[in-house]
């Protein structure tokens, strides 16, 4: 058991997002919209409803939208006020006030394991949530939260997996575990991007980490893995390999926002339950599918 309370969470958006050409060369992928809310802020929503406080985001050039979207903007605030939309003023400031975000800049794309690594002093001696900026995930409970409940039942760093057909988990990593509980094993090693016959089994970490602060260690004295990067899974293999870790398989449904078609499925998925137009969307739905 830990008793120390995670409060800080870790968002890279520093990637160029070339699945996502040539709307990406303009617009950040992660202020990309699920509806009428970038596909950001539903990451930074899941990490306050899970109970945490201080947010870094790690981003780069070019990705100036993503601080602007966490500001107040006195000339919206002066127009809607002007107009009688109190209301709204609120809902938008509410979006800056939910927790205290912050930002640095990644300025070589050397990545995931260094983009977290230059988080070092934000994160000082606490552990910490990591939410990968290509993965949205709806649930019941915030896979966050599952992920430091985890923490707190088992002690040790957690991992959120998912199985994932074997082809593509040559595009992902691949874990050792040890059932535990429910949905709960240990974890003992863990290779990025297995080349064919190197899996271990069919459970690919997706989207969500939960570490201490001992990782900055070895991440510093990383050599690059898997693509010419600094990968945050051989640092985490290491951990695995020293004391193990726990990986959890969460609730929820994951959709990849690199690429078009997890961000199409995620827009029709928030689109039929949205308040204004869900119940609109929904019938054009179920008449659209007939003529297909």
């Amino acid at each position: 058991m830990r008793n120390q309370r995670i409060r800080r969470a870790i968002i890279p958006a520093a990637g160029l997002g070339t699945r996502m050409l040539p709307i990406s060369r303009a617009v950040p992928k992660e202020m990309l919209p699920i509806v009428d809310m970038p596909a950001i802020s539903h990451l930074v929503k899941e990490a306050v409803d899970s109970g945490i406080e201080e947010i870094l985001i790690i981003t780069n050039r070019e990705k100036g939208a993503i601080e602007d979207f966490f500001d107040y903007s006195p000339e919206y605030d002066a127009r809607l006020t002007a107009g009688g939309k109190d209301t709204i003023v609120s809902q938008l400031h509410g979006i800056c006030d939910q927790a205290n975000v912050y930002f640095l800049r990644q300025k070589e794309a050397k990545g995931l394991g260094h983009a977290i690594g230059r988080a070092r002093s934000f994160v000082g001696d606490e552990p910490f949530v990591v939410l990968y900026g290509d993965d949205i995930i709806f649930s019941e409970v915030p896979v966050c939260r599952q992920l430091i409940d985890t923490y707190e039942k088992y002690g040790r760093p957690v991992v959120g997996v998912k199985p994932v057909p074997m082809e593509q988990v040559r595009k992902y990593c691949s874990l050792k575990v040890e059932h535990i509980e429910n949905n709960a094993y240990f974890c003992d090693d863990m290779i990025e991007k297995p080349a064919p016959g190197k899996e271990f089994s069919n459970l690919s970490i997706l989207g969500r980490v939960l570490l201490e602060p001992s990782i900055f260690d070895l991440i510093d004295n990383l050599a690059p893995g898997a693509g010419g990067e600094i990968q945050l899974t051989d640092a985490m293999a290491m951990v695995a390999r020293q004391s193990g870790v726990t990986a959890l398989e969460f609730e929820g449904t994951r959709y990849d926002l690199g690429s078009k078609l997890g961000f199409l499925m995620a827009n029709v998925v928030k689109g039929i339950d949205h308040p204004e137009v869900g119940a609109d969307f929904r019938a054009y739905l179920k008449e659209f599918v007939k003529e297909l």
